[in-house]
């Protein structure tokens, strides 16, 4: 490797390590004892390696008995809405991309539209529909809503248009159907885009807030995000800026690690799309 090719990882490396330095000041700050960081003051600052050294923030959050209900809410949303996203955006991507049928096209320049609609702009509607059927305070209720994504609508569909057609007509050659071709043929070379559209969607459900405060009432329906972040103002004002960090520490990590292991997807499916372009 020459010697540009340092450079360059160097240069790269500055930012992302800007980048990274709110949060591991945050992981930093979750293992210190609160009375520390009480003393702390403007002038002596707060240092990136956690002297002294203490899990009791994380301790005391999961003795808060709610904590793992939210995890466990959190998990059946993201993981529901993952599976029914990649159900409908599948289905409708492939049959917009390869099916002929009345109103094709007005259909794809609804979906579209439906891209530059922001979510916000639907939420007084989905609330008083929901409302009237009584949906509010269930996990179905959380997952719906979110169900018809325009984008994955369109990324499957992008993606099943750059598929080459004549793996379908050697397929219709045997006399197989457009379901089987679906199932057997098109699913299989779509993993890339579905495994990047499943991360997408998982880490959008599990860091989702702001419909959950609408929807969930009850706090037994609060999913992490928002149960935590009900409790953060009393951590704070009681319990200290470490628990505060602490939280924040607990409810990132599940995303973090999901993306580092299913990275490999959306890497291959970054370049894949990129050389069929």
């Amino acid at each position: 490797m020459n010697r540009s090719y340092y450079w360059l990882v160097f240069a790269i490396s500055i930012p992302a390590f800007l980048w990274l330095v709110p949060t591991i000041w945050m992981v930093s700050l979750s293992f210190q004892p609160n009375d520390v960081l009480a003393r702390t003051t403007s002038t002596t600052g707060l240092g990136l390696i956690p002297i002294p050294f203490t899990p009791d923030n994380y301790i005391a959050l999961f003795q808060f008995g709610q904590v793992p209900m939210w995890f466990f809410n959190s998990l059946i949303v993201s993981v529901g809405m993952t599976l029914a996203v990649l159900a409908v955006s599948t289905t409708a991507g492939y049959a917009l991309a390869r099916l002929d049928f009345p109103m094709k096209g007005p259909i794809v320049v609804l979906c579209l539209i439906g891209l530059m609609v922001p979510e916000q702009a639907v939420f007084i509607p989905l609330y008083t529909m929901f409302a009237d059927w009584g949906w509010h305070n269930s996990y179905h209720a959380l997952i719906m809503p979110r169900v018809a994504v325009p984008i994955g609508v369109f990324l499957m569909m992008q993606f099943f248009k750059a598929v080459p057609r004549d793996i379908e007509e050697a397929a219709r050659i045997d006399g197989v159907g457009w379901l089987q071709i679906f199932w057997y043929v098109m699913l299989p070379l779509a993993r890339p885009a579905m495994m990047t559209l499943a991360i997408l969607t998982f880490l959008y459900a599990w860091n989702d807030y702001l419909w959950p405060l609408v929807s969930a009432q009850q706090r037994e329906f609060f999913t992490i995000t928002l149960g935590l972040a009900s409790i953060q103002s009393n951590f704070a004002q009681a319990e200290g800026l470490g628990r505060v960090m602490a939280s924040g520490v607990i409810a990132s990590l599940p995303v973090v690690v999901l993306f580092l292991i299913f990275q490999r997807y959306v890497v291959r499916a970054m370049t894949a799309g990129g050389t069929k372009g």
